[in-house]
């Protein structure tokens, strides 16, 4: 069966196949370092993990580029109001981020950039776009002209008709009511960082970013672009007409969107109380193999409800596994061989592979390795099980574990090994506690991380107020809670008569 992916293009399930030869080239949106990457971000990059993962199965040979975007309004913010400079800000978030990575058993890919290194190409295609008439220059900044690009809105599908023309977005994000001239390189403002360049003193924008890192390292057409769906509008549709303006080729054969992470039926958000790093799960005690389960137990196209209860649950699914993985490994069997039970070993690898093949279902997957497990452990349970399947057994579960990752915990165990879990624990109380944490880390063969969680003024000040109306609901152990979520955070909270004032430790 060949593999089949849904391509947000043209709205349907398309064969997949490589634009030359055997070779995949696949640009992934990563995360924008302003803060630590939160279980929504890593929904969308574990799926991209499963793909990567099952491409490399298929025999395909895969290039990705991942970019690291360092530069930003959030960056910029954020890296303000920390007083530090921004390339060290972000810095600290990239490799916790490489981190997480490495807890949550994805594969390396063969570029992981950051914007901020490939400044001179953002500019020349800004040039480019110029001298093609795509793009104008207003009071300092560089805007791309939507209305010179005839297939502008063919990702998301949406239609120009009533946007008002010659209207400007300069803000990185915007909503889909703003289908205007978006900005391509902003001009210098006071106290942002910025760069003196042949068209003038700025920044780039956050669209330009990604379409130069990608064609950069990919050329320009790409064979899969991938990120979540909160992409398709702006952002890739604006990568799209920039990249297809300035070569005049297809940007991407084939985009790939994940579904967003919800949190017990609630949107994910830091007011609500319900918003979860890695990080957060670990103090916990869960383990990264638990939750890269989780978030791939359900199709990439489905939306995802995590709850705790369905982490339980996903650790007890690993448990399953790995326990008929130890019964096949030490466990005495007959000699001899039961054509039945190698006939179900077949059953479950064509079933696991097809269903990858179709859009990565990951769920069929799932279900056709635990028909196996069922099958089988009734199978030894009952004397039938015999030698003969020992290694059709186990050779199934390496190659469904290529694809999913989680039947070990070895970077975990070294992490632990080396007190991680401990020392990120007491990170969150700030302090040399996190200086700790950090040696900590780098003991164990990674860059460290600052485990502080950093938290700026407006996202105080929303937890405050969520705090407060829940003090006024008469649901006190709710406020508590967020009472000590802000002080983990080093963040201390004064209430008086007058009001409640708060400070960093």
């Amino acid at each position: 069966m060949a593999l089949r992916l849904h391509n947000t293009l043209s709205g349907r399930v398309e064969e997949f196949v490589p634009l030359a030869d055997n070779q995949v080239r696949v640009y992934t949106c990563g995360p924008t370092v302003y803060n630590y990457g939160h279980i929504g971000n890593y929904r969308t990059f574990v799926f991209q993990d499963i793909l990567r993962r099952h491409l490399k199965y298929r025999g395909y040979q895969v290039i990705q580029v991942m970019n690291l975007t360092d530069v930003d309004d959030k960056t910029i913010r954020n890296a303000r109001e920390a007083g530090l400079p921004l390339r060290e800000y972000t810095a600290r978030f990239i490799e916790a981020f490489k981190v997480d990575r490495k807890l949550l058993n994805m594969d390396d890919v063969e570029f992981m950039v950051r914007a901020t290194d490939h400044i001179p190409e953002m500019v020349e295609l800004v040039q480019t776009l110029q001298r093609k008439g795509y793009a104008y220059a207003s009071d300092g900044s560089i805007y791309f002209k939507v209305e010179a690009f005839p297939d502008y809105g063919k990702l998301s599908h949406m239609k120009l008709a009533g946007n008002l023309a010659g209207a400007r977005v300069d803000a990185d994000e915007y909503e889909k009511a703003d289908v205007r001239d978006f900005v391509l390189w902003k001009a210098a403002k006071e106290g942002e960082d910025s760069w003196d360049t042949p068209i003038g003193r700025g920044r780039p924008g956050w669209h330009l970013e990604c379409s130069v890192m990608a064609m950069k390292y990919l050329g320009a057409t790409l064979d899969i672009h991938s990120g979540g769906t909160d992409l398709i509008f702006p952002h890739h549709e604006n990568e799209i007409a920039q990249s297809e303006a300035a070569t005049g080729q297809p940007f991407a054969r084939f985009w790939v969107h994940g579904e967003h992470l919800i949190v017990n039926s609630q949107k994910m958000s830091k007011s609500l109380g319900n918003f979860y790093t890695l990080r957060d799960l670990i103090a916990r005690q869960y383990k990264p193999t638990a939750v890269r389960y989780l978030l791939m137990s359900v199709p990439y196209r489905k939306p995802l409800n995590f709850t705790f209860d369905g982490l339980k649950q996903a650790e007890q699914s690993l448990d399953r596994l790995r326990n008929f993985r130890d019964r096949l490994t030490t466990e005495t069997f007959t000699v001899g061989s039961n054509p039945d039970m190698a006939a179900r070993a077949v059953a479950a690898r064509t079933g696991f592979e097809e269903a990858l093949d179709d859009d990565l279902n990951t769920a069929e997957a799932l279900g056709a390795i635990f028909d196996l497990v069922r099958e089988g452990n009734i199978a030894m349970d009952r004397g039938e099980f015999r030698e003969g399947e020992r290694g059709d057994y186990l050779d199934v579960l390496e190659r469904w574990d290529r694809i999913f990752a989680v039947l070990d915990d070895e970077d975990y165990a070294k992490l632990r090994q080396f007190g991680f879990i401990q020392a990120a624990a007491a990170a969150t109380s700030g302090g040399a506690a996190s200086n700790e944490a950090s040696q900590v880390v780098a003991g164990a063969g990674y860059a460290a991380p600052v485990l502080v969680e950093t938290l700026t003024e407006t996202e105080i000040e929303d937890r405050l107020k969520a705090r407060e109306r829940a003090r006024r609901a008469g649901k006190y152990a709710e406020a508590d809670h967020i009472r000590n979520e802000l002080l983990k955070a080093g963040i201390v909270i004064e209430d008086s008569k007058t009001g409640t004032r708060w400070k960093r430790k």
